[in-house]
């Protein structure tokens, strides 16, 4: 993964109310500091323990001379509740808070710290400056478990830092009838995510500007490499996907302005084929490899999804339409007895050809077989090439949203689940998913709460992070797949 996610560099402030012994409190946050650096962390420990206003600045200004661009606040004991939270409010950057368990029962009364306690007063005080913290599910821990806590706290923070300084560069506008792409600007700002809207024409002409470059020869190569000989079908091509790579690196470059990380949502039908002459999914493809991901059909809230995902693992993601039901005939052969789903616990997830090739099974460049029809009236393709196609490779999954929707309020989804080894039969990007209760899932909340046909999926089950990444930028409804017996709010009780 390339510099446009963010590198995360952790600090730690230990607070110690004044009426309990402070030698406590910084006792045990080193203790904290030695359990993370045995799990392979590292922090940096501030040795400015916290007990008034004053000491709050001067920790403040010690972890940012630092360089640290996120907090770990730490109870050693009860914990002085007004500079404990003030330490948020000065520090910019992602902020935890957790606490310390007491440690042994013959050490119950000069070493009893009642950080348990002081917990809840942290809360109540944070909510009363509306100050926004990450704080675990169970935020109360020895040394061993703070650092476990510590270690999570990683892939949330590296996401609100990488969104706090994020630009969605867009070329469009989006295609006709792909109205559920709507994307109202005001929310992005709400969460500090800036955006440059531009014109197909600005990039047609960027990327004419880009015919001869010397770099092409470079990228062409690389892509050779990695395609290899079955995927390579194509590579006549190639030197025009270099060219469009290439003025999409620049042009991230050239207009991040000042802000630190870019991801793009750009128009791809119907007019890009024939003015480029190729479709655009073979480079989307390994942009989000290297750590740019562009979302289809000026999906700007799939960008921003995309990119939230990539900031949680660390690792390429993908966009996917929720896009056909698995015949009957195939889960009852392929699925069924085999895997713990109902038919309609499973979908096929499906894009042109956006989904790195490190996520397929086997993938090689095709053309646009839907473009092909529509623009080419189904005869040799020429200019409709350029989708990498392929099934998806089995594993686990994290489908996920975060919409703006028609009203300026944020939502968003999640769900997880896996992508299973049965060969979809099918053309472009795609997979046979399975997510438990989908069939619900799908009714009450894509379709009750009116989400757009495109999700992002995350490689793995990072469901805890995501969900901890939203609930940190203030979105207040966020739904998740509820299991037999939880109903959703809108659910036939008798159905």
């Amino acid at each position: 993964m390339s510099k446009n996610i963010p590198e995360v560099k952790l600090g730690m402030i230990a607070v110690s109310r004044d009426c309990f012994v402070i030698s406590l409190s910084e006792r045990r946050r080193g203790a904290v500091a030695e359990a993370y650096a045995g799990m392979g962390g590292n922090i940096y420990e501030s040795k400015v323990t916290v007990e008034n206003e004053l000491d709050m600045q001067k920790a403040v200004e010690d972890v940012k001379a630092a360089g640290c661009n996120a907090l770990v606040v730490f109870l050693g004991n009860f914990g002085p509740e007004t500079p404990e939270t003030l330490i948020a409010k000065n520090f910019d950057g992602p902020v935890m808070y957790v606490a310390a368990a007491e440690e042994r029962s013959d050490d119950l009364i000069n070493g009893r710290g009642d950080a348990y306690c002081g917990m809840l007063n942290c809360s109540y005080n944070l909510g009363l400056r509306k100050i926004r913290a990450y704080i675990p599910e169970y935020p109360v821990g020895d040394a061993e478990g703070v650092a476990k806590m510590i270690a999570e706290f990683v892939p949330v923070a590296r996401t609100l830092i990488g969104l706090s300084s994020l630009k969605i560069i867009t070329f469009g506008p989006r295609p006709q009838d792909f109205f559920a792409c709507n994307a109202p600007i005001k929310p992005l700002y709400d969460i500090g995510v800036e955006i440059q809207e531009n014109s197909e024409l600005d990039l047609l002409v960027a990327y004419k500007a880009h015919s001869g470059d010397s770099r092409i020869a470079g990228v062409v190569e690389e892509m050779a490499a990695e395609l290899g000989v079955e995927g390579n079908q194509y590579p006549d091509l190639l030197p025009r996907m270099a060219q469009y790579e290439l003025t999409l690196l620049d042009w991230a470059e050239q207009n991040k302005g000042a802000r630190d990380y870019v991801a793009f949502a750009n128009k791809c039908w119907p007019a890009f084929p024939k003015e480029f002459g190729f479709e655009p999914c073979y480079v989307n493809s390994r942009l989000v490899t290297k750590g740019y991901p562009v979302a289809c059909e000026v999906d700007i809230y799939g960008a921003l999804s995309e990119y939230i995902g990539m900031c949680v693992t660390g690792d390429a993601v993908t966009l996917l339409d929720i896009n056909n039901s698995v015949p009957k005939d195939m889960y009852e052969s392929q699925i069924k007895g085999k895997y713990d789903y109902t038919l309609e616990d499973t979908f096929m997830g499906f894009h042109c050809g956006n989904t790195p090739l490190c996520k397929l099974s086997k993938g090689a460049i095709k053309y646009q077989l839907i473009q092909n029809r529509l623009l080419e009236n189904g005869g040799t393709p020429d200019f409709t090439r350029g989708t990498l196609e392929g099934d998806i490779a089995p594993g686990k999954i994290t489908f996920y949203r975060l919409q703006g929707a028609a009203e300026g309020k944020l939502t968003a989804y999640i769900a997880q689940g896996e992508v299973l080894p049965v060969a979809t039969c099918s053309f472009g990007g795609i997979g046979v998913f399975a997510i438990p209760e989908m069939g619900r899932f799908y009714r009450h909340v894509l379709i009750a709460k009116r989400y757009p046909h495109h999700g992002a999926v995350a490689f793995d089950h990072v469901g805890k992070a995501i969900y901890s990444v939203l609930d940190y930028l203030g979105v207040e409804d966020i739904s998740f797949n509820q299991p037999k017996g939880m109903l959703y709010k809108d659910e036939n009780p008798f159905a």
